[in-house]
């Protein structure tokens, strides 16, 4: 099988998971340190054509597709380049080759937190994310994209999962740097209840979606429950400074711009309006279940930056 983006946080534990029942590559142009013997790392981009002799080279039962970049410091060409054009290209030798099974990390943050979403989103929701989060729309275009080749490839078996903000020792994402501030910021008034999934959970539905002969389409993962952010920040025990949300907007973007901060505006929306998923359709079809409870994922995710 082969993993796109293995020399990231879920990539390594992925390979971890499945080097021992299966044979394991990778593409990753970072190097993968304390690799398993087993697993051979290609350090190439995706979107090269040099991946293509992978594919001729020998029978991949699988591919996980975790190779998305979202990233503040790339344009919108560059980020449509990477996610859109290299995604596309891997779809369509996932075809030509006769891939049986494609599964496509995306993310719950494509819905949108928006003011007026449902409690619970379920896969049918609309992906309005890219609404007041433009530097999401690479995203929502990748998703939208896996799903047009789930409906016109059906003989491969195509999963798309849409989990909630992914944390824990490994990961290194806006909200990770967020929870980990000494002084943490939040906007006076606004208190949702937050979905987070431990990096180990997340990696369990990855395996479950290709091991399970009855996953296909699209599935929404969460974690334990939800908190509201107020718990949230209790459990994380450090400082608080109350923000009001008419300058909260203008003074992020003034330290996104000074390279002061890794979080963009738009981002403080999730810790704004509720965007929480309803993943009873993994629990159902998939079996899921998360093993970590919502206080372990938080503590998990804690570390010195």
């Amino acid at each position: 099988m082969l993993i796109t983006g293995i020399s990231g946080g879920l990539g390594k534990l992925l390979a971890r998971r499945l080097h021992r029942t299966e044979c394991v590559h990778g593409i990753d142009t970072r190097p993968f340190k304390g690799k398993p013997k087993d697993v051979v790392v290609h350090n190439v981009d995706f979107r090269k054509k040099k991946v293509a002799d992978l594919f001729r080279a020998g029978d991949i039962k699988a591919v996980f597709h975790l190779g998305a970049v979202f990233s503040p410091g790339l344009s919108a060409a560059e980020s449509h380049e990477y996610n859109l054009t290299g995604t596309n290209r891997l779809l369509e030798l996932c075809d030509r080759y006769n891939v049986p099974v494609v599964v496509i990390l995306s993310s719950a943050t494509t819905y949108g937190a928006l003011p007026a979403n449902h409690q619970y989103l379920t896969e049918d929701m609309p992906l309005l994310g890219g609404l007041r989060f433009p530097q999401i729309r690479a995203l929502v275009e990748m998703d939208m994209l896996a799903q047009t080749f789930f409906w016109k490839h059906p003989h491969i078996r195509t999963i798309i999962l849409r989990p909630s903000h992914i944390v824990g020792p490994t990961v290194r994402n806006a909200l990770t740097y967020y929870m980990n501030l000494r002084r943490l910021p939040y906007l006076l008034g606004f208190n949702p209840q937050i979905q987070l999934v431990h990096e180990e959970d997340a990696t369990q539905a990855l395996e479950l979606a290709y091991r399970h002969p009855d996953a296909k389409g699209v599935f929404n993962i969460a974690g334990a429950g939800a908190l509201p952010v107020s718990t949230i920040l209790d459990i994380i025990g450090h400082p608080t400074v109350p923000l009001l949300q008419p300058f909260a907007g203008m003074a992020m973007d003034a330290l996104f711009k000074l390279g002061m901060t890794k979080i963009m505006a738009p981002e403080a929306d999730y810790v704004k309006y509720v965007c929480m998923v309803d993943d009873s359709r993994a629990r159902d079809i998939l079996g899921y279940r998360p093993r970590y409870s919502l206080r372990d994922t938080i503590r998990d995710a804690l570390y010195s930056i």
